[in-house]
Protein backbone atom coordinates (compact mmCIF):
# COMPACT_ATOMS: atom_id res chain seq x y z
CA UNK A 1 0.00 0.00 0.00
CA UNK A 2 1.39 3.38 -1.01
CA UNK A 3 1.52 5.87 1.84
CA UNK A 4 -0.43 9.02 0.91
CA UNK A 5 2.33 11.40 1.96
CA UNK A 6 5.22 9.88 -0.01
CA UNK A 7 4.80 12.18 -3.02
CA UNK A 8 4.82 15.23 -0.77
CA UNK A 9 7.90 13.91 1.05
CA UNK A 10 9.71 13.67 -2.29
CA UNK A 11 8.65 17.18 -3.21
CA UNK A 12 6.53 15.98 -6.13
CA UNK A 13 3.37 17.62 -4.82
CA UNK A 14 2.65 20.39 -2.32
CA UNK A 15 2.44 19.55 1.35
CA UNK A 16 -0.57 20.60 3.39
CA UNK A 17 1.54 23.04 5.38
CA UNK A 18 5.11 24.29 5.66
CA UNK A 19 6.53 25.71 8.90
CA UNK A 20 9.58 27.92 8.53
CA UNK A 21 12.04 30.05 10.42
CA UNK A 22 11.85 28.50 13.89
CA UNK A 23 14.47 26.72 15.95
CA UNK A 24 13.24 23.12 16.18
CA UNK A 25 14.18 20.89 19.10
CA UNK A 26 15.55 17.50 18.06
CA UNK A 27 15.29 15.06 20.99
CA UNK A 28 17.37 12.43 19.19
CA UNK A 29 20.42 14.68 19.53
CA UNK A 30 19.16 16.98 22.31
CA UNK A 31 19.97 19.88 20.00
CA UNK A 32 18.29 22.75 18.16
CA UNK A 33 18.06 23.06 14.41
CA UNK A 34 16.89 26.14 12.52
CA UNK A 35 15.03 24.57 9.65
CA UNK A 36 11.81 24.40 7.68
CA UNK A 37 9.60 21.31 7.61
CA UNK A 38 6.54 20.15 5.75
CA UNK A 39 3.40 18.35 6.92
CA UNK A 40 1.01 16.15 4.96
CA UNK A 41 -2.02 14.31 6.35
CA UNK A 42 -1.00 15.16 9.89
CA UNK A 43 2.56 13.84 9.62
CA UNK A 44 5.93 15.42 9.13
CA UNK A 45 7.11 14.50 5.62
CA UNK A 46 10.48 16.20 5.49
CA UNK A 47 12.86 19.04 6.30
CA UNK A 48 14.25 21.59 3.90
CA UNK A 49 12.80 23.43 0.93
CA UNK A 50 9.16 22.40 0.46
CA UNK A 51 6.03 23.94 -1.03
CA UNK A 52 2.87 24.01 1.02
CA UNK A 53 -0.74 24.96 0.49
CA UNK A 54 -0.44 26.83 3.77
CA UNK A 55 2.71 28.43 5.11
CA UNK A 56 3.57 29.50 8.64
CA UNK A 57 6.39 31.93 9.32
CA UNK A 58 7.53 31.14 12.87
CA UNK A 59 10.79 33.11 12.85
CA UNK A 60 11.99 34.06 16.32
CA UNK A 61 10.22 31.19 18.07
CA UNK A 62 11.14 27.70 19.23
CA UNK A 63 9.31 24.51 18.32
CA UNK A 64 9.16 21.53 20.66
CA UNK A 65 7.48 18.18 19.95
CA UNK A 66 4.12 17.81 21.66
CA UNK A 67 4.52 17.23 25.38
CA UNK A 68 3.55 13.85 26.85
CA UNK A 69 2.33 13.09 30.39
CA UNK A 70 3.54 9.55 31.10
CA UNK A 71 1.04 8.80 33.87
CA UNK A 72 -2.09 10.67 34.88
CA UNK A 73 -5.48 10.11 36.41
CA UNK A 74 -7.65 12.61 34.56
CA UNK A 75 -10.33 12.22 37.21
CA UNK A 76 -7.96 13.77 39.77
CA UNK A 77 -8.13 17.08 37.91
CA UNK A 78 -11.84 17.15 38.88
CA UNK A 79 -12.56 17.85 35.19
CA UNK A 80 -14.40 15.80 32.59
CA UNK A 81 -12.01 14.58 29.87
CA UNK A 82 -13.12 17.19 27.33
CA UNK A 83 -12.50 20.05 29.76
CA UNK A 84 -9.21 18.55 30.91
CA UNK A 85 -8.13 18.46 27.28
CA UNK A 86 -9.05 22.11 26.71
CA UNK A 87 -6.84 23.08 29.61
CA UNK A 88 -3.72 20.99 28.97
CA UNK A 89 -3.66 21.49 25.18
CA UNK A 90 -3.13 25.18 25.84
CA UNK A 91 0.01 24.20 27.78
CA UNK A 92 1.55 22.29 24.88
CA UNK A 93 0.48 18.78 25.90
CA UNK A 94 -0.69 16.70 22.96
CA UNK A 95 -0.69 13.18 24.48
CA UNK A 96 -1.47 11.84 27.94
CA UNK A 97 -1.12 8.27 29.17
CA UNK A 98 -4.22 7.97 31.33
CA UNK A 99 -5.16 5.36 33.89
CA UNK A 100 -8.96 5.50 34.45
CA UNK A 101 -8.47 3.70 37.73
CA UNK A 102 -10.64 6.13 39.69
CA UNK A 103 -13.83 5.90 37.66
CA UNK A 104 -13.28 2.15 37.18
CA UNK A 105 -13.36 1.71 40.96
CA UNK A 106 -16.71 3.51 41.05
CA UNK A 107 -18.39 2.32 37.84
CA UNK A 108 -16.40 -0.70 36.68
CA UNK A 109 -16.01 -1.41 32.96
CA UNK A 110 -18.64 1.22 31.98
CA UNK A 111 -16.36 3.82 33.58
CA UNK A 112 -13.50 2.81 31.29
CA UNK A 113 -15.89 2.93 28.34
CA UNK A 114 -16.95 6.43 29.39
CA UNK A 115 -13.36 7.70 29.45
CA UNK A 116 -12.62 6.21 26.04
CA UNK A 117 -15.76 7.72 24.53
CA UNK A 118 -15.30 11.15 26.10
CA UNK A 119 -11.62 11.17 25.22
CA UNK A 120 -12.45 10.67 21.56
CA UNK A 121 -14.32 13.98 21.57
CA UNK A 122 -11.15 16.02 21.95
CA UNK A 123 -8.01 16.71 19.86
CA UNK A 124 -5.89 15.56 22.81
CA UNK A 125 -4.65 11.99 22.43
CA UNK A 126 -5.83 10.24 25.59
CA UNK A 127 -4.15 6.85 25.48
CA UNK A 128 -5.44 4.44 28.10
CA UNK A 129 -3.60 2.02 30.32
CA UNK A 130 -6.23 -0.32 31.72
CA UNK A 131 -6.53 -0.31 35.52
CA UNK A 132 -4.87 -3.41 36.92
CA UNK A 133 -6.20 -3.39 40.47
CA UNK A 134 -9.91 -2.77 40.89
CA UNK A 135 -10.25 -2.86 43.83
CA UNK A 136 -6.78 -1.70 44.83
CA UNK A 137 -6.35 -4.57 47.27
CA UNK A 138 -8.43 -7.67 48.07
CA UNK A 139 -9.44 -6.00 51.35
CA UNK A 140 -10.96 -2.93 49.67
CA UNK A 141 -14.63 -2.85 48.69
CA UNK A 142 -15.45 -0.24 46.08
CA UNK A 143 -18.07 -0.04 43.40
CA UNK A 144 -16.68 -2.75 41.13
CA UNK A 145 -14.36 -5.71 40.66
CA UNK A 146 -12.50 -6.04 37.36
CA UNK A 147 -11.05 -9.43 36.47
CA UNK A 148 -8.65 -10.35 33.71
CA UNK A 149 -11.65 -11.41 31.62
CA UNK A 150 -13.20 -7.97 32.08
CA UNK A 151 -10.03 -6.24 30.91
CA UNK A 152 -9.54 -8.63 27.98
CA UNK A 153 -12.64 -7.14 26.32
CA UNK A 154 -10.74 -3.86 25.89
CA UNK A 155 -7.59 -5.36 24.44
CA UNK A 156 -7.14 -4.23 20.86
CA UNK A 157 -9.42 -1.20 21.26
CA UNK A 158 -8.14 1.98 19.67
CA UNK A 159 -6.42 4.05 22.31
CA UNK A 160 -5.77 1.16 24.74
CA UNK A 161 -2.02 0.57 24.99
CA UNK A 162 -1.24 -1.44 28.13
CA UNK A 163 -1.82 -2.28 31.77
CA UNK A 164 -1.65 0.52 34.34
CA UNK A 165 0.13 0.65 37.67
CA UNK A 166 0.23 -2.77 39.30
CA UNK A 167 -0.22 -1.66 42.89
CA UNK A 168 -1.02 -4.98 44.52
CA UNK A 169 2.63 -5.66 45.27
CA UNK A 170 1.90 -8.54 47.68
CA UNK A 171 -0.21 -10.15 44.96
CA UNK A 172 2.62 -9.90 42.43
CA UNK A 173 5.13 -11.38 44.86
CA UNK A 174 2.76 -14.18 45.85
CA UNK A 175 2.00 -15.08 42.24
CA UNK A 176 -1.71 -14.17 42.35
CA UNK A 177 -3.25 -15.95 39.34
CA UNK A 178 -5.79 -13.30 38.26
CA UNK A 179 -3.18 -10.56 38.54
CA UNK A 180 -0.79 -12.68 36.49
CA UNK A 181 -3.51 -13.15 33.87
CA UNK A 182 -4.00 -9.40 33.66
CA UNK A 183 -0.29 -8.80 33.19
CA UNK A 184 -0.17 -11.42 30.45
CA UNK A 185 -2.70 -9.44 28.41
CA UNK A 186 -0.23 -6.68 27.51
CA UNK A 187 3.40 -6.13 26.64
CA UNK A 188 3.43 -2.70 28.31
CA UNK A 189 2.92 -2.91 32.09
CA UNK A 190 3.36 0.01 34.49
CA UNK A 191 4.32 -0.38 38.12
CA UNK A 192 3.46 1.14 41.49
CA UNK A 193 5.92 0.08 44.15
CA UNK A 194 6.69 2.73 46.79
CA UNK A 195 9.79 1.91 48.87
CA UNK A 196 10.17 -1.53 47.28
CA UNK A 197 13.82 -2.55 47.28
CA UNK A 198 16.26 -5.44 47.24
CA UNK A 199 15.11 -8.95 46.43
CA UNK A 200 11.41 -8.08 46.48
CA UNK A 201 12.11 -5.39 43.88
CA UNK A 202 13.99 -7.94 41.81
CA UNK A 203 11.02 -10.28 41.96
CA UNK A 204 8.56 -7.50 41.10
CA UNK A 205 10.56 -6.53 38.01
CA UNK A 206 11.07 -10.17 37.07
CA UNK A 207 7.29 -10.54 36.97
CA UNK A 208 7.28 -8.21 33.95
CA UNK A 209 6.71 -4.75 35.42
CA UNK A 210 8.67 -2.06 33.63
CA UNK A 211 8.20 1.35 35.25
CA UNK A 212 7.50 3.16 38.49
CA UNK A 213 6.16 6.62 39.31
CA UNK A 214 6.18 6.30 43.11
CA UNK A 215 9.83 7.09 43.84
CA UNK A 216 10.25 9.73 46.53
CA UNK A 217 14.02 9.57 47.13
CA UNK A 218 17.01 9.63 44.83
CA UNK A 219 18.30 6.33 46.21
CA UNK A 220 14.99 4.60 45.50
CA UNK A 221 14.85 5.97 41.96
CA UNK A 222 18.47 5.05 41.24
CA UNK A 223 17.99 1.45 42.37
CA UNK A 224 14.94 1.04 40.20
CA UNK A 225 16.67 2.61 37.20
CA UNK A 226 19.71 0.38 37.62
CA UNK A 227 17.48 -2.68 37.74
CA UNK A 228 15.98 -1.74 34.37
CA UNK A 229 12.85 0.23 35.21
CA UNK A 230 11.70 3.42 33.57
CA UNK A 231 11.45 6.13 36.22
CA UNK A 232 8.61 8.62 35.97
CA UNK A 233 9.52 11.83 37.75
CA UNK A 234 6.27 12.94 39.34
CA UNK A 235 5.05 16.42 40.17
CA UNK A 236 1.40 16.63 41.19
CA UNK A 237 -0.60 18.77 43.57
CA UNK A 238 0.74 16.97 46.63
CA UNK A 239 3.18 14.47 45.09
CA UNK A 240 6.18 16.77 44.70
CA UNK A 241 9.08 14.51 43.83
CA UNK A 242 10.70 16.36 40.92
CA UNK A 243 13.39 18.28 42.76
CA UNK A 244 14.53 15.26 44.78
CA UNK A 245 14.75 12.95 41.76
CA UNK A 246 16.34 15.26 39.16
CA UNK A 247 19.96 14.39 40.09
CA UNK A 248 19.17 10.98 38.59
CA UNK A 249 18.88 12.50 35.12
CA UNK A 250 21.89 12.94 32.85
CA UNK A 251 22.68 12.40 29.18
CA UNK A 252 22.82 8.63 29.69
CA UNK A 253 19.73 8.20 31.87
CA UNK A 254 17.37 10.73 30.28
CA UNK A 255 16.00 8.14 27.81
CA UNK A 256 14.79 6.09 30.80
CA UNK A 257 13.20 9.05 32.63
CA UNK A 258 10.03 10.99 31.85
CA UNK A 259 7.59 13.35 33.55
CA UNK A 260 4.23 12.43 35.10
CA UNK A 261 1.69 14.51 36.98
CA UNK A 262 -0.36 11.59 38.35
CA UNK A 263 -2.84 13.69 40.37
CA UNK A 264 -3.03 17.42 39.65
CA UNK A 265 -6.10 19.50 40.48
CA UNK A 266 -7.58 21.90 37.94
CA UNK A 267 -6.43 24.98 39.88
CA UNK A 268 -2.80 23.88 39.67
CA UNK A 269 -3.18 23.07 35.97
CA UNK A 270 -4.61 26.53 35.34
CA UNK A 271 -2.22 28.41 37.60
CA UNK A 272 1.10 26.58 37.13
CA UNK A 273 0.62 24.44 34.05
CA UNK A 274 1.04 20.82 33.12
CA UNK A 275 4.15 19.13 31.67
CA UNK A 276 5.35 22.61 30.69
CA UNK A 277 5.44 23.33 34.42
CA UNK A 278 7.60 20.23 34.96
CA UNK A 279 10.01 21.47 32.30
CA UNK A 280 10.27 24.93 33.88
CA UNK A 281 10.79 23.50 37.37
CA UNK A 282 13.40 21.03 36.13
CA UNK A 283 15.37 23.79 34.40
CA UNK A 284 15.07 26.06 37.45
CA UNK A 285 16.46 23.18 39.54
CA UNK A 286 19.55 22.91 37.35
CA UNK A 287 18.70 20.33 34.68
CA UNK A 288 19.81 21.19 31.17
CA UNK A 289 16.81 22.37 29.19
CA UNK A 290 17.50 19.89 26.39
CA UNK A 291 17.43 16.94 28.79
CA UNK A 292 14.20 18.22 30.34
CA UNK A 293 12.63 18.51 26.90
CA UNK A 294 13.73 15.01 25.97
CA UNK A 295 12.05 13.66 29.09
CA UNK A 296 8.88 15.53 28.17
CA UNK A 297 8.78 14.18 24.61
CA UNK A 298 10.81 11.31 23.16
CA UNK A 299 11.57 9.57 26.46
CA UNK A 300 7.87 9.27 27.30
CA UNK A 301 7.02 8.15 23.76
CA UNK A 302 9.78 5.56 23.82
CA UNK A 303 8.69 4.10 27.13
CA UNK A 304 5.29 3.21 25.62
CA UNK A 305 6.55 2.24 22.18
CA UNK A 306 4.83 5.24 20.59
CA UNK A 307 7.13 5.54 17.62
CA UNK A 308 4.70 7.83 15.81
CA UNK A 309 5.35 10.77 18.17
CA UNK A 310 7.82 12.26 20.61
CA UNK A 311 9.89 13.99 17.91
CA UNK A 312 9.43 16.04 14.77
CA UNK A 313 10.84 13.63 12.20
CA UNK A 314 9.73 12.19 8.85
CA UNK A 315 6.73 9.94 9.27
CA UNK A 316 5.93 11.04 12.82
CA UNK A 317 2.88 13.00 13.87
CA UNK A 318 3.15 16.77 13.47
CA UNK A 319 2.35 17.40 17.13
CA UNK A 320 4.26 20.36 18.55
CA UNK A 321 4.09 23.52 20.58
CA UNK A 322 5.52 26.95 19.86
CA UNK A 323 7.36 28.61 22.75
CA UNK A 324 8.95 32.01 23.21
CA UNK A 325 12.13 30.79 24.88
CA UNK A 326 13.26 27.28 25.85
CA UNK A 327 14.05 28.10 29.46
CA UNK A 328 11.07 30.36 30.16
CA UNK A 329 8.99 27.86 28.23
CA UNK A 330 5.86 29.90 27.77
CA UNK A 331 3.64 28.06 25.28
CA UNK A 332 2.31 30.40 22.61
CA UNK A 333 0.52 27.96 20.31
CA UNK A 334 -0.15 24.22 20.09
CA UNK A 335 -0.43 22.21 16.88
CA UNK A 336 -1.99 18.75 16.63
CA UNK A 337 -1.31 16.79 13.46
CA UNK A 338 -0.15 19.99 11.82
CA UNK A 339 -3.30 21.97 12.62
CA UNK A 340 -3.33 24.70 15.22
CA UNK A 341 -5.48 23.86 18.22
CA UNK A 342 -8.13 26.52 18.60
CA UNK A 343 -10.21 26.32 21.75
CA UNK A 344 -13.75 25.52 20.60
CA UNK A 345 -15.16 26.40 24.00
CA UNK A 346 -17.16 24.46 26.53
CA UNK A 347 -19.35 21.53 25.54
CA UNK A 348 -21.34 19.96 28.38
CA UNK A 349 -20.11 16.42 29.03
CA UNK A 350 -22.33 13.42 29.42
CA UNK A 351 -21.93 12.18 32.97
CA UNK A 352 -22.15 8.51 33.92
CA UNK A 353 -24.69 7.50 36.52
CA UNK A 354 -23.08 6.62 39.83
CA UNK A 355 -25.59 7.11 42.64
CA UNK A 356 -24.43 7.34 46.23
CA UNK A 357 -26.06 4.85 48.59
CA UNK A 358 -24.28 6.07 51.70
CA UNK A 359 -25.87 6.11 55.11
CA UNK A 360 -24.95 9.41 56.70
CA UNK A 361 -23.48 8.66 60.14
CA UNK A 362 -24.90 10.07 63.33
CA UNK A 363 -22.48 11.73 65.74
CA UNK A 364 -22.64 8.66 68.01
CA UNK A 365 -21.52 6.47 65.09
CA UNK A 366 -18.17 8.25 64.89
CA UNK A 367 -17.37 8.67 68.56
CA UNK A 368 -14.06 7.44 69.98
CA UNK A 369 -14.22 5.52 73.23
CA UNK A 370 -11.23 4.75 75.38
CA UNK A 371 -7.80 6.13 75.91
CA UNK A 372 -4.22 5.08 75.41
CA UNK A 373 -1.46 5.14 72.79
CA UNK A 374 -3.27 5.87 69.54
CA UNK A 375 -2.17 5.31 65.97
CA UNK A 376 -2.32 8.68 64.23
CA UNK A 377 -1.95 9.28 60.48
CA UNK A 378 0.76 11.87 59.92
CA UNK A 379 0.43 14.03 56.81
CA UNK A 380 3.77 14.51 55.01
CA UNK A 381 3.92 17.93 53.32
CA UNK A 382 4.44 17.64 49.57
CA UNK A 383 3.92 13.86 49.56
CA UNK A 384 1.09 11.34 49.56
CA UNK A 385 2.95 8.98 51.85
CA UNK A 386 1.98 9.26 55.51
CA UNK A 387 3.71 8.63 58.81
CA UNK A 388 2.61 6.14 61.44
CA UNK A 389 2.56 8.37 64.52
CA UNK A 390 1.79 7.39 68.09
CA UNK A 391 0.24 9.81 70.59
CA UNK A 392 -1.29 9.34 74.02
CA UNK A 393 -4.95 10.12 73.38
CA UNK A 394 -8.17 10.32 75.36
CA UNK A 395 -11.09 9.75 72.99
CA UNK A 396 -13.11 12.34 74.86
CA UNK A 397 -10.36 14.89 74.22
CA UNK A 398 -10.61 14.79 70.42
CA UNK A 399 -10.17 17.16 68.68
CA UNK A 400 -6.83 18.06 70.24
CA UNK A 401 -6.15 21.38 68.55
CA UNK A 402 -2.93 22.03 70.47
CA UNK A 403 -1.36 18.91 68.95
CA UNK A 404 -3.30 19.18 65.68
CA UNK A 405 -4.97 15.79 66.09
CA UNK A 406 -8.32 15.64 64.33
CA UNK A 407 -10.87 12.96 63.61
CA UNK A 408 -10.98 11.43 60.13
CA UNK A 409 -14.04 9.50 58.96
CA UNK A 410 -14.62 7.31 55.90
CA UNK A 411 -18.24 6.42 55.04
CA UNK A 412 -19.15 3.57 52.68
CA UNK A 413 -20.74 5.19 49.63
CA UNK A 414 -21.91 2.00 47.94
CA UNK A 415 -23.78 -0.21 50.37
CA UNK A 416 -25.32 2.06 53.02
CA UNK A 417 -22.76 0.52 55.32
CA UNK A 418 -20.92 1.94 58.28
CA UNK A 419 -18.18 4.50 58.83
CA UNK A 420 -14.59 3.96 59.89
CA UNK A 421 -12.86 6.40 62.22
CA UNK A 422 -9.21 7.35 62.53
CA UNK A 423 -7.03 10.21 63.74
CA UNK A 424 -4.90 12.48 61.61
CA UNK A 425 -2.16 15.02 62.30
CA UNK A 426 -1.22 17.79 59.90
CA UNK A 427 -4.46 19.25 58.53
CA UNK A 428 -4.33 22.28 60.83
CA UNK A 429 -8.08 22.92 60.99
CA UNK A 430 -9.15 24.98 63.98
CA UNK A 431 -12.87 24.77 63.28
CA UNK A 432 -15.35 23.25 60.83
CA UNK A 433 -14.91 20.23 58.59
CA UNK A 434 -14.13 19.22 55.02
CA UNK A 435 -15.50 16.22 53.13
CA UNK A 436 -15.45 14.76 49.65
CA UNK A 437 -16.41 11.81 47.46
CA UNK A 438 -12.91 11.68 45.94
CA UNK A 439 -11.09 9.16 48.12
CA UNK A 440 -8.48 6.95 46.48
CA UNK A 441 -8.96 4.26 45.53
CA UNK A 442 -12.42 3.05 46.47
CA UNK A 443 -13.81 6.61 46.49
CA UNK A 444 -15.92 6.32 49.58
CA UNK A 445 -16.82 9.55 51.34
CA UNK A 446 -13.97 10.91 53.43
CA UNK A 447 -14.03 13.73 55.96
CA UNK A 448 -11.78 15.47 58.45
CA UNK A 449 -13.09 17.91 61.02
CA UNK A 450 -12.95 19.55 64.40
CA UNK A 451 -16.39 18.56 65.66
CA UNK A 452 -18.58 15.52 65.06
CA UNK A 453 -21.60 17.66 64.14
CA UNK A 454 -19.65 19.47 61.42
CA UNK A 455 -18.22 16.20 60.09
CA UNK A 456 -21.72 14.71 59.84
CA UNK A 457 -23.03 17.89 58.22
CA UNK A 458 -20.26 17.86 55.61
CA UNK A 459 -20.80 14.17 54.80
CA UNK A 460 -24.54 14.72 54.54
CA UNK A 461 -24.03 17.50 52.01
CA UNK A 462 -21.76 15.33 49.88
CA UNK A 463 -24.49 12.69 49.84
CA UNK A 464 -27.24 15.23 49.13
CA UNK A 465 -25.53 16.64 46.02
CA UNK A 466 -24.63 13.19 44.70
CA UNK A 467 -20.91 13.63 45.20
CA UNK A 468 -18.60 16.60 45.53
CA UNK A 469 -16.27 18.57 47.78
CA UNK A 470 -17.57 20.48 50.80
CA UNK A 471 -16.27 22.85 53.47
CA UNK A 472 -18.51 23.71 56.42
CA UNK A 473 -18.05 26.07 59.36
CA UNK A 474 -20.82 27.64 61.41
CA UNK A 475 -23.55 28.76 59.02
CA UNK A 476 -21.16 28.89 56.04
CA UNK A 477 -20.87 26.14 53.43
CA UNK A 478 -18.78 26.05 50.24
CA UNK A 479 -19.47 23.34 47.66
CA UNK A 480 -18.14 21.97 44.38
CA UNK A 481 -20.56 19.36 42.95
CA UNK A 482 -18.92 16.46 41.11
CA UNK A 483 -21.73 15.20 38.92
CA UNK A 484 -19.61 12.74 36.97
CA UNK A 485 -19.42 9.66 39.21
CA UNK A 486 -18.72 11.84 42.23
CA UNK A 487 -15.22 12.38 40.80
CA UNK A 488 -15.43 15.03 38.09
CA UNK A 489 -17.40 18.21 37.56
CA UNK A 490 -19.63 18.85 34.56
CA UNK A 491 -18.76 22.57 34.70
CA UNK A 492 -16.32 24.44 32.42
CA UNK A 493 -12.75 24.22 33.69
CA UNK A 494 -12.52 27.92 34.55
CA UNK A 495 -15.59 27.68 36.79
CA UNK A 496 -14.21 24.54 38.44
CA UNK A 497 -10.99 26.43 39.12
CA UNK A 498 -12.93 29.31 40.70
CA UNK A 499 -14.98 27.02 42.90
CA UNK A 500 -11.97 24.95 43.91
CA UNK A 501 -10.12 28.12 44.91
CA UNK A 502 -13.17 29.22 46.92
CA UNK A 503 -13.15 25.87 48.74
CA UNK A 504 -9.45 26.14 49.50
CA UNK A 505 -9.80 29.75 50.65
CA UNK A 506 -12.62 28.77 53.00
CA UNK A 507 -10.53 25.92 54.37
CA UNK A 508 -7.51 28.20 54.69
CA UNK A 509 -9.53 30.59 56.88
CA UNK A 510 -10.21 27.62 59.14
CA UNK A 511 -6.46 27.01 59.50
CA UNK A 512 -6.08 24.26 56.91
CA UNK A 513 -2.92 23.07 55.23
CA UNK A 514 -2.60 24.05 51.52
CA UNK A 515 -4.26 21.65 49.04
CA UNK A 516 -6.44 20.11 51.76
CA UNK A 517 -8.68 18.19 49.36
CA UNK A 518 -5.78 16.44 47.68
CA UNK A 519 -4.41 15.32 51.06
CA UNK A 520 -7.94 14.35 52.09
CA UNK A 521 -8.37 12.24 48.96
CA UNK A 522 -5.37 10.07 49.85
CA UNK A 523 -6.21 9.37 53.49
CA UNK A 524 -7.85 6.06 52.53
CA UNK A 525 -5.27 4.89 49.94
CA UNK A 526 -4.30 1.43 51.16
CA UNK A 527 -1.40 0.89 48.73
CA UNK A 528 0.95 3.67 49.86
CA UNK A 529 2.59 3.54 53.32
CA UNK A 530 2.28 4.06 56.17
CA UNK A 531 -1.10 4.46 57.87
CA UNK A 532 -4.58 4.97 56.39
CA UNK A 533 -8.24 5.03 57.35
CA UNK A 534 -10.99 3.14 55.51
CA UNK A 535 -14.70 2.49 56.05
CA UNK A 536 -13.50 -0.38 58.27
CA UNK A 537 -11.22 1.75 60.45
CA UNK A 538 -7.42 2.14 60.64
CA UNK A 539 -5.26 0.30 58.09
CA UNK A 540 -1.52 -0.40 58.38
CA UNK A 541 -0.13 -0.53 54.82
CA UNK A 542 3.19 -2.18 55.73
CA UNK A 543 1.42 -4.89 57.70
CA UNK A 544 -1.25 -4.96 54.99
CA UNK A 545 -4.01 -5.35 57.54
CA UNK A 546 -6.65 -3.54 59.55
CA UNK A 547 -5.46 -2.51 63.00
CA UNK A 548 -7.08 -1.05 66.07
CA UNK A 549 -6.99 2.70 66.69
CA UNK A 550 -5.34 2.19 70.05
CA UNK A 551 -2.10 0.22 70.22
CA UNK A 552 -2.40 -2.95 72.25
Amino acid sequence: MTLPWLAAARGLEPADAVFSGADVFNPFACAWERTDFAVKDGRVVGFGDYRGRKEYDLAGTYLVPGLIDAHVHIESSLLAPSEYARLVLAHGTTTVIADPHEIANVCGAPGIEYMLTEGARTPLDILVMLPSCVPATPLDAGGAVLTAADLARFRGRQGVIGLAEVMNVPGVLAGDEDLRAKMDLFEVVDGHAPFLSGKDLNAYISAGIQSDHECTTLAEAREKLLRGMYVMVREGSTEKNLKDLLPLVDACTAPRCCFATDDRHADMLAGEGHIDDCVRKAVASGLEVEQALRMATLSAAGRFGLHDRGALAPGRLADFCVVDDPERFHVLRTFKRGVEVIDAGYRPPVCPAAPLHARVPEPYDIGIAGRGEARVIGIVPGQITTRDLCYPVDGAGIPDLDRDILKSVVTDRYRAGGSGVGLVHGFGLQEGAIAGSVSHDSHNIVAVGVGDADIVRAVAEVVRIGGGLVVVSGSEMTVLPLECAGLMSALPYDEVVQRLRALEEHARRLGSVANPFMYLSFLALTVIPDLRVTERGVFDVRAFSDVSLFSE
